[in-house]
């Protein structure tokens, strides 16, 4: 059995990672008492079409590049071998059933904070897993905010998105210093959003 330690959930897409996201994880890695942080790339986002999405291999394979270097940070395929679309407790519920000996929090900013109630189980992510927050522009104050177990961190708000760095891609700008240098080289090299 190994040693117990409290990790936290990074659900995504991931099309592509970029920046914005390699901060935040490594501030939840380091600014908090979480030991690591596991990437979870989702297949499908239950609120988001799938259109345009790059398949899910490609995905994992473009954190799995951006993170390589650094221990603290993990990559999860857990939802590529669960029923679509997959909701957030379900994963927790797998996760806890492989990884008894692990606590997990679930990392998410705060403009996904006020649609928590729409998600499924919610109370019982609240209960038994509980939230950490990163502030996100111009969210407002959500009714979950109180909840003992939603925690926030200070973090640089980033107006980075993956849609933007898609469109770069199609019009052939540059994306450097907008995704990892891995990152960058994989989608020229394999000609991702094309």
């Amino acid at each position: 059995m190994s040693v117990e330690r409290k990790i936290g959930l990074f659900f995504g897409s991931f099309n592509p990672i970029h920046v914005g996201h390699m901060i935040i994880a490594n501030i939840m890695a380091e600014h908090t008492d979480l030991s690591r942080v596991w990437f979870i790339v989702s297949p499908q986002n239950p609120f988001k079409p799938s259109k345009g999405l790059l398949h899910e291999f490609d995905r994992f394979d473009m954190v799995k590049a951006a993170i390589a270097d650094n221990y603290k940070l993990e990559v999860s395929d857990v939802e590529f071998h669960l029923p679509r679309p997959s909701y957030t407790i379900d994963t927790l519920t797998v996760l806890k059933e492989r990884h008894p000996q692990h606590e997990f929090r679930v990392i998410l900013g705060s403009d996904n904070l006020n649609g928590f109630e729409r998600w499924k189980n919610h109370e019982q992510i609240l209960n038994h897993f509980g939230l950490y927050v990163y502030r996100r522009p111009e969210s407002g104050v959500a009714a979950v905010s109180s909840h003992p177990n939603v925690q926030f961190v200070e973090a640089p708000m980033l107006e980075i998105s993956a849609t933007y760095i898609r469109q770069c891609i199609r019009d052939n700008k540059s994306i450097r210093y907008l995704v990892p240098e891995a990152v960058e080289q994989m989608i020229r090299l394999k000609n991702f959003y094309k």
